[in-house]
């Protein structure tokens, strides 16, 4: 069974980390984690779950 995450800004940041890593490989993940936790306003606990999950390849 997959790990889903249970908010919608989560899913969104999921899915458009997706997207960015897609269409622009070379840009570092890091920077993608930042700027996700900003666009979706992530609350601290949220961003580590999309850290986590994008980093064991669950996206």
């Amino acid at each position: 069974m997959a790990l889903q995450p249970q908010g919608e800004s989560i899913r969104k940041a999921v899915q458009w980390i997706s997207e960015q890593r897609r269409d622009n490989p070379g840009q570092p993940l890091a920077d993608l984690l930042d700027e996700a936790g900003v666009r979706f306003d992530l609350n601290p606990m949220e961003a580590e779950f999309l850290a986590r999950t994008i980093r064991e390849g669950a996206a």
